[in-house]
């Protein structure tokens, strides 16, 4: 690959986000080019080569479609990167304003957005179907004049011209669970874990309630780390905390998270079944399985299937809590089968779902991008 300047801009992500920092931005700075993401972030610095230019936090969603998107524009502007990578929806016109000035521009979609917009509290019921139609229009045109897409998934592929755009799917780095000390699977506590976005719609009260409904014998408790989606959201943990079965343990780095893991005993994705969850590939989902822990998933086709292909978990209905309880209390009573889902798990990851082999797919799209 041609060594270039790569700037990666997001107004919804953090800088240390793992697709775009852990996965991405490493990936392509091994590559020799020069990689700058301008994102959210406490200070100006350099973290293992990559240099991170700091956003404004928004204190309104208002405030961040428009203050921190300009912002994001004018930042990138004064970067003169040669390829610009942008990440989020809200960010498409000012790709198409980074076009105009002569420059390569890569939209990476990590979402069905048109679906998420039907999914949006803030969003008046009744104007989001035509909100959502709009959204989908407006990607379909722009992607057009973009120099490629790259989507997360090959469901939200098939929105996009498909000459231009490569499907690079959220698998885990190998290496990063590669755990020097692990307890041994029987030895663990039973600890059942949560990492990710924190919203109501990632099932977090179906979880909490389901470990209420678990035999006191088994000693379940719950752990939850990651960033609250809003201040409803931030409200319901707070109530959370006077539950001595359930603890939140705010955001985690990439270090502390593979630790972690390596203490668990199952991890949890139990997502609503609503239009841009049911098709999605959350990374932790993989990620439970690189650390060898069985799996409790929501029963959605795409999920059912690297189940039944992988024998690594249990499927559950996101939305009843008892279905949640009786997969967790299996689990626990079942310690020897659950360690073999576990293996099984992180078998199927170093062979074929890991990041390995998404990053060949990404170098070749920049070079074909660069030719």
């Amino acid at each position: 690959m041609k060594v270039k300047k790569i700037c990666m801009l997001t107004s919804t992500h953090r800088a240390l986000d793992s697709r775009i920092f852990y996965r991405e931005a490493k990936t392509l700075l091994n590559e020799g080019n020069s990689i700058v993401i301008i994102a959210y972030h406490p200070k100006r610095e350099i973290i293992d080569g990559i240099k991170i230019i700091p956003l404004s936090l928004p204190k309104s969603m208002f405030e961040r479609m428009t203050k921190v998107v300009w912002e994001v524009f004018k930042l990138a502007v004064k970067e003169n990167a040669d390829i610009y990578h942008f990440h989020d929806a809200e960010l498409i016109f000012i790709g198409l304003l980074l076009k105009l000035y002569g420059k390569k521009v890569i939209y990476d979609v990590h979402e069905d957005f048109p679906g998420v917009v039907m999914c949006k509290n803030w969003i008046p019921f009744w104007i989001r179907p035509i909100t959502s139609k709009l959204t989908k229009l407006t990607e379909k045109i722009a992607a057009i004049g973009f120099d490629g897409t790259i989507t997360a998934t090959l469901g939200i592929a098939k929105s996009f011209p498909k000459k231009k755009t490569v499907t690079i799917q959220n698998f885990p780095v190998i290496s990063e669970f590669q755990f020097q000390e692990v307890n041994p699977y029987k030895l663990r506590d039973p600890l059942i874990v949560y990492i990710g976005a924190i919203t109501i719609a990632r099932g977090l009260r179906e979880m909490v309630k389901a470990i209420s409904l678990i035999p006191s014998n088994l000693k379940a408790r719950l752990l939850i780390a990651g960033a609250f989606s809003s201040k409803i959201v931030e409200d319901e943990v707070c109530k959370i905390k006077k539950c001595k079965r359930v603890k939140y343990i705010g955001w985690l780095s990439k270090e502390r998270i593979t630790i972690l893991l390596g203490n668990a005993k199952v991890g949890l994705v139990i997502f609503y079944p609503i239009p841009n969850q049911i098709e999605s590939q959350p990374i932790k989902l993989y990620e439970y399985m690189a650390a060898g822990i069985p799996i409790i998933v929501s029963n959605f086709p795409l999920w059912r299937k690297i189940i039944d292909d992988i024998g690594c978990g249990i499927l559950v209905d996101p939305l009843k809590p008892i279905d949640i309880a009786n997969a967790i209390s299996w689990l626990l009573g079942h310690p020897d089968q659950a360690e073999a889902m576990g293996k099984r798990g992180q078998e199927a990851v170093k062979v074929k779902y890991n990041w390995g082999n998404e990053a060949k797919k990404l170098i070749k799209f920049y070079e074909n991008l660069l030719q």
